[in-house]
């Protein structure tokens, strides 16, 4: 049977009223992480110290969603301007209430002047963005000469435990060899810097590995059903979402039941570019320099 031809992982409808039309679900998964990873990191932390801040910088945060780095920026530019920017009007409205600056926007298409922007985030986002190319542009376009890109994304073999997991449940529902679309294929650790380097002459790729240790079932089915949004369309026709997830929590149940506990490897990190500043800044200099 032929799923939908849509990808859930890039589709407007569905990111805009299904997945990320509150922050109900990217909740669900924040807090999973924070309970179950180790070693225990604060990742959204971690990736505001990719860059050294001044403290006056205009920043861009695109797929902003709730306004998870707004605290973290604020605090590392208090004489800066802080604006977030989401797709989804909910998640723009959840930062407006929080007290921040937050438009209704789409990273292909961005309402500002070139050159507006010190930094522009675009964290864990541009995965679901059709044209990264048309995006990256778009991120070039509104930062100043010197500006710096900060875009965290997933490897492409994160969590490859939970994907053996689902093809295995569709195999045993009557439907082997059945793939998935990646969450992440649009923009990972691996493709990223590439598409990065096409706008920006300086390029640097930071890794972050761990692994979610669940001495239970129910968080892992929460996790999964956190996404089913994105993963239901793309199940053989002759599955529902309950039967898969009903056999996903007998395969799980059987494996913690087993080793006591199931680990999920993770591997994200961050893609940071630049024109002329951050981690480049002295180096670009002697370059245009002649040195």
């Amino acid at each position: 049977m032929a799923v939908s031809e849509i990808n859930p992982n890039t589709d407007r409808r569905i990111l805009t009223q299904d997945a990320y039309a509150t922050d109900v679900h990217l909740a669900v998964r924040m807090r999973t992480h924070e309970l179950y990873s180790f070693p225990k990191i604060d990742y959204p932390r971690w990736v505001a110290d990719i860059i050294s801040w001044r403290g006056d910088e205009w920043v861009l945060d695109v797929g902003a969603g709730p306004g998870t780095y707004r605290e973290l920026v604020q605090e590392r530019a208090p004489s800066g301007l802080y604006v977030a920017g989401d797709l989804s009007l909910g998640m723009a409205r959840r930062v407006n209430e929080a007290g921040a600056c937050a438009v209704n926007l789409d990273v292909q298409h961005l309402p500002f002047a070139d050159a507006t922007f010190d930094v522009a985030m675009a964290n864990h986002m541009l995965y679901h963005v059709p044209d990264v190319t048309r995006a990256l542009s778009e991120l070039r376009r509104v930062l100043k000469p010197d500006g710096v890109l900060i875009a965290a994304t997933n490897s492409a073999s994160t969590m490859p435990e939970l994907d053996t997991l689902a093809r295995r449940a569709c195999t045993l529902l009557g439907y082997p060899r059945q793939e998935f679309i990646p969450d992440h294929q649009n923009f990972t650790l691996e493709n990223g810097p590439a598409q990065v380097a096409r706008f920006f002459r300086a390029v640097a790729r930071y890794d972050l590995p761990s692994a979610f240790h669940f001495p239970e079932v129910e968080p892992v089915l929460d996790y999964i059903n956190s996404m089913k949004a994105m993963r239901a369309p793309q199940l053989p026709a002759g599955i529902s979402w309950d039967e898969f997830m009903h056999v996903m929590e007998k395969q799980i149940a059987r494996l913690i039941h087993h080793y006591g506990e199931l680990q999920v490897q993770k591997l994200a990190g961050v893609i940071v570019g630049t024109n002329g500043g951050a981690f480049a800044r002295e180096y670009l200099r002697l370059l245009d320099a002649g040195r």
